[in-house]
């Protein structure tokens, strides 16, 4: 049994999103990727909730490593999922802007994102 799980999102940098733009897309991509764990591994959101729900935000500096990121994530059968924006502020319609990653096991995580720098 894993012993540590956490959530990790990673958010496009070459944007330049304002504060308030980038903590949205960090949390529609954390809701979005909790929802999907919850469906496709409920003993890993389970895990995750009691444990604290552990979160780390990272950066990328391109939308090709975004897409990136989620294709390895699914790869590894890690719940992943990529917010577009709505386009109603200061983005196109249809930007993605970030991806959320788990809630997985920690080690099974780190293989994806663990070379990311924290935003």
């Amino acid at each position: 049994m894993f012993k540590d799980y956490k959530q990790v999102i990673a958010v496009r940098e070459d944007l330049k999103m304002s504060k308030g733009k980038l903590a949205a897309q960090v949390a529609h991509a954390a809701v979005m990727a909790a929802e999907e764990a919850r469906k496709m591994r409920g003993d890993w959101w389970r895990m995750w909730l009691i444990q604290s729900q552990k979160k780390v935000v990272v950066k990328v500096s391109s939308e090709e490593e975004l897409f990136r990121l989620e294709a390895e994530a699914k790869r590894l059968g890690l719940p992943a999922m990529v917010v577009r924006d709505a386009g109603l502020t200061e983005l196109p319609p249809n930007t993605p802007t970030a991806v959320g990653i788990g809630p997985a096991p920690s080690r099974l995580i780190d293989l994806v994102t663990g070379n990311l720098k924290l935003l």
